[in-house]
């Protein structure tokens, strides 16, 4: 696959919907960045100043999110496919995939099922196998996001929030928890042959209760245990909805640990 070089901004079109992305171009390694679940591609802004002009940065807003279109299909296998879908657009064949949150999870995927094609993956507070979810989980999450319908109802119209409804991003909060329980997820991570690093937060995050989201992380040390590809690269100070806001360096970090070889 040819690739297109020169740095672009525009709307790929994936089956009902289109993408908004943006390519700085250049020749360095590619490297593609997902989105959490409510964020958008400006949220990367801090680690890909700090990582600098000698990496070619893509990123792009998930379907009903920033100033991509609405879609009928929010489903994670979506999201795993219009990875590809953005890579083909702009001519990139092999990318190192850094995903936060639910990103990570198709960061994840995406790593284990092309182990030609991902050059490595950062996966930055998510892609944790744990089995925080169950009925009454879906139950509470569908009741929160019909509060939070509500309450974001002013962003959806400013388009400084997700577009989709608040029961469209409960069932896809519900699936990422049926994703991330450790049947599930730990046979994806165990695929995975490129290099691969975590970033982890510190503290609780929105929705978790007690030392949960700590259990969740500490979860990684099997798979640390099973998998030498995988490792942790950092715990930081920050939490998980301040990551990438206060900790970009660490995150940096790792893609550079993770690139390393392939650079050399």
């Amino acid at each position: 696959m040819a690739e297109t070089n020169a740095k672009w901004t525009g709307m790929v079109p994936v089956d009902d919907t289109a993408l908004a992305v943006t390519d700085t171009g250049g020749p360095g390694i590619p490297v593609l960045y997902l989105n959490g679940h409510m964020a958008t591609q400006v949220h990367w802004r801090r680690t890909i100043a700090e990582l600098g002009p000698g990496w070619r940065h893509i990123t792009y807003d998930m379907r009903a999110r920033g100033r991509s279109k609405r879609s009928a299909d929010y489903s994670f296998e979506t999201n795993v496919r219009d990875v590809d879908a953005v890579l083909a657009a702009r001519g990139v064949d092999r990318a190192l995939v850094v995903g936060w949150s639910y990103g990570a999870f198709v960061a994840a995927h995406w790593a284990s099922r092309n182990p030609g094609r991902a050059v490595g993956a950062v996966f930055v507070e998510g892609a944790q196998p744990y089995d925080w979810y169950d009925e009454a989980m879906a139950q509470r999450i569908r009741k929160l996001w019909r509060w939070l319908s509500v309450v974001m109802l002013p962003l959806r119209l400013a388009r400084l929030g997700p577009t989709m409804t608040g029961a469209q991003m409960a069932e896809s909060n519900i699936e990422v928890g049926r994703l991330a329980q450790e049947h599930v997820l730990g046979p994806v991570l165990d695929e995975i042959t490129v290099p691969a690093r975590y970033v982890n937060a510190s503290g609780s995050s929105f929705g978790s209760k007690g030392d949960e989201q700590e259990l969740i992380r500490a979860s990684l040390s099997k798979v640390t245990a099973r998998n030498p590809h995988i490792k942790i690269h950092a715990k930081v100070a920050s939490t998980h909805g301040s990551i990438l806001r206060k900790d970009f360096r660490a995150i940096a970090g790792a893609v550079r640990e993770v690139a390393a070889p392939g650079r050399a």
